[in-house]
């Protein structure tokens, strides 16, 4: 049986998403045999992301957009960009979040992109590394 090596979803920006994502994108490691700690890594740094998204970028806004998730999985890598084309990133005195996702992101992760989109909002790319496995 051929394993998945990409995901590509757009949701509603709303709390169901996270846990869809994150359900999506553990599916995708675990078939390709991904072991811990970086299994989890992954399965966190999607969540956060995605709350970041839901939480954030559509503040001003009368209903959620989108937010896009691809994952695409590689030889010795998954590289994971979760975007939106809400209000980009701006500070917020109100945040009710505790400020810790994007610092997790960026230690659990190999890479971090973090840019803004072609019509605004945000893209963050994050690359995760990992010894080749061998087919299924």
């Amino acid at each position: 049986m051929r394993r998945p090596t990409l995901i590509r979803r757009a949701l509603p920006a709303v709390p169901a998403s996270v846990t869809a994502l994150r359900l999506e994108v553990t599916e995708l490691v675990d078939a390709a045999g991904i072991a811990e700690p970086l299994r989890t890594d992954v399965k966190l740094a999607v969540s956060e992301a995605v709350t970041n998204v839901v939480m954030h970028a559509y503040v001003d806004a009368e209903r959620p957009g989108e937010v896009r998730l691809l994952a695409v999985m590689r030889a010795d890598r998954v590289d994971i960009t979760v975007a939106d084309d809400g209000r980009g990133m701006m500070p917020r005195l109100d945040s009710p979040g505790l400020g810790v996702g994007l610092p997790f992101i960026a230690q659990a992760s190999d890479t971090l992109d973090i840019s803004s989109g072609d019509n605004g909002g945000t893209v963050l790319r994050m690359t995760f590394r990992f010894a080749s496995v061998a087919p299924a």
